[in-house]
């Protein structure tokens, strides 16, 4: 189903099209194209500002709604886009330097009570906020999602396939320590999996990787060695 009309944001002529897509995870949401007069499709606003051209303005235009936003509302607009790791962030009170006097021999500080090093805490499940954010190439063409492993289920209220890839992938790239998914029993973690959750594993079932297992994935990577090696000569 397309929904097409004019937009005035834009020199005349431009078409905006709204695809619903119809099939795969992201069945049901809404792909935003343009088309301009010559019949040129345009995939996203940094390829629409490179075909205009710099003497066109669309600082003030809104890529998916297809209008112009006026300054004031614009400004009041939260762009929360950021993929990094959120973390707690916290400010001293004091902008200048304190000097503490003590006037009590059994008073404490609070940089006395701390023991050992002190790590910022991390939001559970923070991969929700990637929702509906995808991985695109060179072309600006969406890439595809993969698939998991029958034998990787992941644990976490309401969390879809791309929510535990995410969760894998920080895990590899942010972690020294080896992932073997969630050791708690599997009862506590469905009970309540806020309390019993590793946040230094992904939200996945503890994984088991047997000898079995990497003789298989040995015998994989030798054959692809081998065809590459054949290719190449």
């Amino acid at each position: 189903m397309d929904k097409r009309r004019e937009i005035p944001g834009l020199p005349p002529g431009w078409i905006r099209e709204e695809c619903i897509r119809q099939c795969g995870l992201s069945s049901g949401r809404t792909d935003v194209y343009y088309i301009s007069p010559d019949g040129m499709k345009i995939r996203s606003k940094p390829q629409l500002a490179k075909y205009l051209g710099e003497n066109f303005d669309l600082s003030a235009f809104d890529f998916r709604a297809g209008k112009v936003i006026n300054n004031s509302l614009k400004k009041r607009m939260r762009h929360d886009a950021n993929l990094a790791l959120p973390i707690r962030q916290t400010a001293s009170i004091f902008k200048q330097p304190v000097t503490v006097i003590r006037n009590h021999t059994d008073s404490v500080t609070k940089t006395d009570l701390k023991h050992g090093p002190q790590e910022q805490p991390k939001q559970l499940f923070w991969e929700k906020r990637l929702h509906g954010l995808r991985a695109s190439d060179s072309a600006e063409e969406l890439m595809l999602s993969l698939d998991l492993p029958k034998s990787i289920q992941g644990i976490g209220p309401e969390l879809t396939t791309e929510n535990i890839l995410q969760s894998i992938s920080a895990a590899l790239h942010l972690s020294t320590i080896p992932v073997v998914g969630q050791q708690s029993q599997k009862h506590n973690l469905q009970k309540n999996p806020g309390v019993h959750m590793d946040v230094t594993q992904p939200h996945i079932q503890q994984v088991v990787v047997s000898d079995e297992d990497i003789q298989k994935q040995e015998s994989k990577v030798q054959e692809a060695r081998r065809k590459l090696q054949e290719w190449m000569k």
